[in-house]
């Protein structure tokens, strides 16, 4: 029919961990056929289907603190499904508290129960352990400290010392308090992360590889008792993680491993700038450490999003 216009449709479900929120892309997503394997999904997702990232996390429909995740069949016949994690700005390589809402959005569809499962990501297979309800306990990719008490002279806060760990995505971890942590500084602490990430990359500070530090993560002591340590983690698009990270905490529970202040088994309690808790542990696999982080997610909405071809801002306003 003439002048008929398509209307496209993308069918997401919405949830949050630990405060901070996923959105899973379930259908109406870029097909991609003959294209196997999360990481080359990845790939090409983000060569040419990029503007499928900024409609759907992007302003007017999302924020930046909103986490994408397509979902995809598994190269792995014994995982669940595949997925690529996306943001703002771009993709992830894992994501922690993604994996929890992957889990039980995941339930919400009927396509899992209670029990553990695995799920294909761009850096390998994770598996999870889902209690039926809202329990998640993900068992992420091998984490590790590639570099120990890195200093860097950042201009007006000073000198700033950290490590440099991997725990799905690559951090800079701030080893002093520069600042106290809580909701009422989430400015200046947006504020100093930025700079340090920016100083980091101005001093050619890397991960393995040269891979770039795009997560910035800050400690103080808990709030509560009950915790071991409060933290503040500015995401590679300039959000802070609402929760306390689950690759941000991994890469921590292998800093305290290989301090010797961490022992196998052993709980850790991670809170967040909101005051949510993630329990990390690790155990030793042919010397590699394998982070658990347990916490809780929830469904919070299915939606139908409309990309109307007469929207001007149909692909999201972009960055």
């Amino acid at each position: 029919m003439s002048g008929c216009k398509i209307v496209e449709h993308i069918r997401v479900i919405d949830s949050h961990t630990a405060g901070e929120p996923t959105r899973v892309v379930v259908s109406g997503g870029p097909d991609l056929p003959g294209v196997t394997g999360a990481a080359a999904r990845r790939d090409v997702l983000s060569a040419s289907f990029d503007h499928y990232r900024s409609m759907i996390v992007g302003e007017p429909r999302g924020s930046d603190a909103l986490v994408g995740a397509y979902l995809c069949e598994p190269s792995d016949p014994s995982s669940v499904a595949g997925v690529v994690f996306f943001n703002n700005v771009g993709y992830l390589g894992m994501c922690g508290h993604g994996t929890m809402g992957v889990a039980v959005t995941l339930a919400h569809m009927g396509r899992i129960t209670r029990g553990t499962h695995r799920l294909e990501t761009p850096v390998g297979l994770v598996e999870f352990e889902f209690d039926g309800t809202h329990r998640v306990a993900v068992e992420n990719v091998p984490s590790y400290r590639h570099e120990a008490n890195v200093s860097l002279q950042v201009e007006k806060i000073g000198t700033v010392t950290g490590d440099i760990a991997w725990g799905g995505n690559w951090f800079f971890l701030v080893t002093e308090q520069v600042t106290p942590l809580s909701l009422a500084n989430v400015d200046r602490l947006t504020w100093m992360a930025w700079r340090i990430r920016r100083k980091l990359k101005s001093s050619f500070s890397t991960g393995k590889g040269g891979a770039e530090i795009n997560h910035i993560e800050l400690f103080s002591p808990p709030h509560s008792p009950e915790n071991h340590s409060r933290n503040f983690v500015l995401c590679p698009g300039g959000a802070y993680d609402r929760s306390p990270c689950g690759t941000g905490t991994s890469a921590k529970l292998a800093c305290l491993y290989a301090d010797g202040k961490l022992k196998e088994g052993e709980i850790y309690r991670q809170e967040s700038i909101i005051g949510s808790v993630f329990e990390g542990s690790v155990r030793v696999v042919d010397g590699q450490i394998i982070p658990r982080i347990v916490g809780s997610a929830y469904v919070t909405g299915e939606a139908m999003l409309i990309l109307d071809p007469d929207d001007p801002f149909r692909l999201g306003i972009r960055r």
